[in-house]
């Protein structure tokens, strides 16, 4: 097993059967000693962040598994806080995916002369570069192919999984009265070159740490988030 990434929240391991591991981790991002999952940086270090992100990320992919949502996810042990995935091929340097029920972050940021907080949004998803030199930036679907990071079809797929990525998952947290503001996704491709047909899929994870949630109008930290979920 050889490291091959060491990221703000997650390290990746090669492993020899040509998957990989992902190793949680309990660094978080944020800003001045807060959470925040839009922020470039890590910020802080919650004790059983890892393991909390990795229940709720098993919990939601074995769903979307059930749903017929192609991912990268194979299985986790939730003791080590590690989960071993296919391996993916990313868009370009990185891309992520996010989709909005609320104005909040840097929707309200960015257009906060029309938009008030709080107000609804009809599933709205916008792409973002990975990128935290420049704040990672919004890039339309046609800068996006004219630079060739995504075909017009590619764009196309990634924006009408998202829809129903976020609506399986909306409507779980709905089970248990807490509301979706936005969530941040990302996807590759997996499959090929042996591996079965080539296919778009989701990838990284879906926990606290890349989501706003909501319940009584109040935040959800990410660790109150996963009990409120897992608990029966």
């Amino acid at each position: 097993m050889k490291l091959v990434y060491k990221g703000k929240t997650k390290d990746v391991y090669d492993l020899e059967n040509g998957n990989y591991l992902l190793k949680f981790k309990d660094d978080v991002t944020g800003e001045d000693g807060k959470f925040n999952p839009s922020a470039n940086k890590v910020g802080l270090t919650i004790e059983g962040m890892g393991r909390s992100g990795l229940r709720l990320t098993k919990y939601f992919f074995e769903i979307l598994k059930n749903n017929s949502i192609p991912t990268h996810y194979i299985d986790a042990n939730i003791e080590e806080a590690t989960m071993t995935v296919k391996p993916a091929v990313m868009f370009g340097k990185g891309l992520e995916v996010i989709c909005r029920y609320r104005a909040v972050g840097s929707f309200l940021r960015r257009y906060g002369m029309y938009a008030k907080e709080g107000q609804e949004l009809d599933a709205f998803v916008e792409f973002t570069l990975k990128d935290d030199e420049r704040n990672d930036p919004p890039i339309s679907e046609d800068a996006l192919h004219m630079l060739g990071i995504l075909t017009r079809e590619e764009y196309k797929i990634i924006k009408d999984l998202t829809g129903k990525v976020c609506n399986i998952i909306k409507e779980e947290l709905a089970k248990k009265d807490i509301e979706l503001y936005d969530i941040k996704l990302e996807f590759g491709k997996i499959g090929g070159e042996g591996q079965g047909e080539e296919q778009i899929a989701l990838i990284d994870e879906i926990s606290g740490g890349n989501m706003r949630a909501y319940k009584d109008g109040k935040y959800i930290e990410p660790l109150q988030l996963e009990r409120l979920v897992l608990t029966d």
